[in-house]
């Protein structure tokens, strides 16, 4: 009789941590689902970025005119400082695209539902839908047309900063998994420093 007890013992108490286990594992998955719909990364300045889509098509919107001047030039290299996403801070960006505009910070409750996501970095004055006259003031609300991120296009944004500058889109190898980044969008001249 007692080893059935015995058995009977170490067999719940085998169940208890199997069930402790998988309610721990759900648990994980639910944070990190959580993580990915709310873009993931919450850098120190709220912004939150990791669901964002890294490569684009390399097309811009129309009305966006080429930087005459940049000092980045296209197909010159500079180092980026911007920490958008993992594996964007110290890599070696190559320029594709240089454009002077208005860039802004924006906030905004995603399309498909989630939390809000606060302080996102950037979307330019062509993004948005008739935007009218640049810069939108600060609280300024407008609907983006850009899909950086899922759940961006047609989401009603609410301006945080706008800032005149040149924007780039740029190519760069991440250096956290070394994935290729094609054509992302954007960075501002502040956030590249010189090659070495």
């Amino acid at each position: 009789m007692r080893n059935k007890h015995k058995l009977k013992f170490k067999v719940i108490t085998m169940a208890v941590i199997a069930s402790l286990v998988l309610v721990l594992a759900a648990c994980e998955s639910s944070n990190q689902e959580e993580a990915v719909s709310t873009g993931g990364t919450e850098h120190s300045e709220g912004t939150d970025h990791s669901g964002m889509n890294h490569s684009g098509s390399g097309e811009v919107p129309e009305g966006l005119k080429k930087a005459a001047h940049p000092t980045y030039a296209v197909g010159s290299n500079a180092i980026m400082e911007a920490d958008h996403m993992p594996g964007m801070k110290g890599a070696e960006a190559t320029i594709v695209g240089a454009y002077d505009t208005t860039v802004y910070m924006i906030s905004y409750k995603p399309t498909h539902g989630g939390p809000e996501v606060k302080n996102h970095k950037w979307v330019i004055h062509e993004e948005l839908q008739n935007p009218g006259e640049t810069p939108l003031p600060t609280g300024t609300k407008v609907v983006v047309e850009a899909d950086h991120m899922e759940g961006m296009q047609g989401a009603t944004t609410v301006i945080d900063s706008a800032e005149q500058t040149t924007v780039y889109m740029v190519d760069y190898s991440s250096t956290t998994d070394g994935k290729e980044v094609t054509n992302h969008k954007w960075v501002t001249e502040s956030e590249l420093t010189p090659v070495p």
